[in-house]
């Protein structure tokens, strides 16, 4: 293993501390999780990533192909291309936790660096907001729609807001006490989820049908491979999500761990995923044309299987909201020093309610799902590469200590750069999400001046990854990073320059300095 200096050497055996009740309200924050405190193993990650996306969350994003006009056999084909190709950029998100002790968002410090790694804290705030708001959306109507039909409750705004409360406030209860309590609802989700999605085969026997096919003049964006395209992106957009959430969950992971086991827990545990996705295409033929899919699925479903989509709504509503959630409050906790962990969850949580409220009531709940999906693909996947590019290169060396710097409101160490900021990262992040989103076709919201260069095939993904790994090795090419940021082994397949790490310094001016000092005066 290395230490914080990166010097490896062959790893100690740890006396692992006991797992923390899930009662117990977690106290750590982004700072590197001592080894004794890594009680978690690749089989929670695996579980934590199935069970946060085998959700109605899931569900909904597995109707868009049938929605875009697709067949069934087209758009179970487009949602398999989907998860592999969003599983594929997502593997590698996994390995930093372990080596970093610390989640994605300050991992990428050693790429973008001190300050510049909030980026990776804007795009865990896009896809909190987006996700943490489609689970309490989507489970929330599926509780309407039972309601209505089982108990003759009239549907109302008022109704829709009162159980979108109930839900967004027992998830961020959740994802206050923390990581334990948050393991356990996906643990449950895993087996409860799939158990009650399964039983959809008896549900719906004799009314779902293989065939359907809506036929060409269906195709949402006018032919077969504009259409084909679209709906797999949309699909891909749900393992990629994960990737600035993912070391959130392996920072507990111990650093001894193989990182093959860590690379097949995200394979595996995005591939399940394709169990609430098929749920989500076959349903949609069955309700296809109508307005709200939640809502007329409750209605097409015999009694008792009506009643069972009630628990699949509420279980899987609090396993993708903690899961969206959780990373985003314990990220803006360290952007922010002077808000604690459950103070941010909590700040974060209201936002997306509200965002909850007015874009159900005054949007088009398709056309905003679809503008975040393409937003999250397009600014995501180019960091995620840089980020799988930068790990290859430095040969997976890190040096934690200098990685928390801006939390601990210092200046100085080995990523600190260019006044905190790595350019190379940096510009190769924003030209790789420019030209994405010039490509990009993601209606109403999101229409790339570019969109018809591709006869139609949204090339913005592409775009995005060629260009984020072309701008990033070219600029580690041209402009050499020190040669203390690589570890012993040295950098693999680019060069170096000599240069001195430059010495950590308390930033007496900063905000986190600042409240550091005031905790240990009240502690004295």
């Amino acid at each position: 293993m290395s230490d914080n200096n990166g010097v490896h050497h062959t790893a100690p055996a740890v006396e692992l501390n006991a797992r923390p009740k899930i009662t117990e309200v977690e106290t750590l924050g982004v700072d590197t999780i001592p080894d004794a405190d890594r009680t978690s193993t690749w089989l929670d990650l695996l579980r934590i990533q199935f069970g946060g996306a085998n959700t109605f969350a899931t569900v909904l994003l597995g109707t868009f192909p049938i929605v875009l006009g697709l067949s069934f056999w087209q758009a179970a084909l487009a949602t398999i291309c989907g998860v592999l190709v969003g599983t594929f950029f997502l593997m590698p998100m996994g390995l930093f936790g372990p080596k970093t002790g610390t989640n994605n968002a300050v991992s990428s410090a050693a790429f973008f660096g001190v300050r510049g790694r909030v980026v990776g804290s804007f795009l865990s705030l896009l896809t909190a907001i987006a996700f943490y708001s489609i689970s309490v959306w989507v489970s929330g109507d599926a509780l309407v729609g039972a309601l209505t039909r089982l108990g003759g409750i009239p549907d109302s705004i008022g109704l829709r807001t009162l159980v979108y409360g109930v839900i967004g406030v027992i998830v961020i209860v959740v994802v206050v006490f923390g990581y334990q309590f948050m393991l356990l609802v996906n643990k449950t989700a895993v087996i409860a989820n799939t158990i009650l999605i399964l039983l959809a085969i008896v549900a719906f026997n004799g009314v779902f049908d293989s065939s359907y096919n809506p036929g060409p003049a269906a195709f949402a964006l006018g032919s077969f491979w504009p259409t084909f395209v679209a709906a797999a992106l949309i699909v891909a957009s749900n393992p990629i999500s994960f990737g600035a959430f993912l070391g959130d969950w392996s920072r507990y992971i111990p650093r001894t761990t193989p990182p093959r086991k860590i690379l097949g827990a995200t394979l595996i545990g995005q591939s399940l995923t394709l169990i609430p996705f098929l749920f989500g295409v076959a349903t949609a033929t069955i309700v296809a044309g109508e307005s709200d899919y939640v809502v007329a699925l409750i209605q097409a479903s015999p009694i008792w299987y009506a009643v069972l989509l009630m628990g699949v709504a509420f279980i899987g509503g609090l396993s993708t909201g903690t899961t969206s959630l959780y990373g985003t409050g314990l990220d803006f906790s360290s952007v922010f020093p002077r808000f604690t962990r459950a103070q941010a969850t909590i700040g974060i949580g209201i936002v997306a309610f509200l965002f909850i409220l007015t874009g159900r009531i005054f949007f088009d709940l398709l056309g905003a799902v679809n503008a975040f999906v393409g937003a999250i693909i397009v600014t995501t996947t180019p960091w995620m590469v840089i980020m799988a590019i930068g790990y290859i290169v430095r040969r997976g060396s890190f040096r934690p200590r200098d990685l928390q710097v801006f939390n601990r409101g210092e200046i100085g160490g080995a990523y600190w750069f260019n006044n905190g900021v790595n350019w190379r990262g940096m510009v190769a992040w924003i030209g790789a999400a420019t030209l994405g989103l010039l490509f990009a076709n993601y209606p109403p919201i999101i229409v790339g001046p570019f969109i018809n260069l591709g006869g139609g095939v949204d090339l913005s993904l592409a775009i995005a990854v060629i260009s984020a790994a072309v701008l990033y090795l070219g600029a580690l090419w041209i402009f050499p990073e020190p040669r203390f940021v690589f570890g012993d082994q040295g950098a693999r397949g680019v060069p170096t320059r000599d240069s001195t790490i430059p010495a950590i310094e308390t930033d007496h001016s900063s905000t986190a300095a600042k409240v550091a000092a005031r905790r240990v005066g009240s502690a004295a």
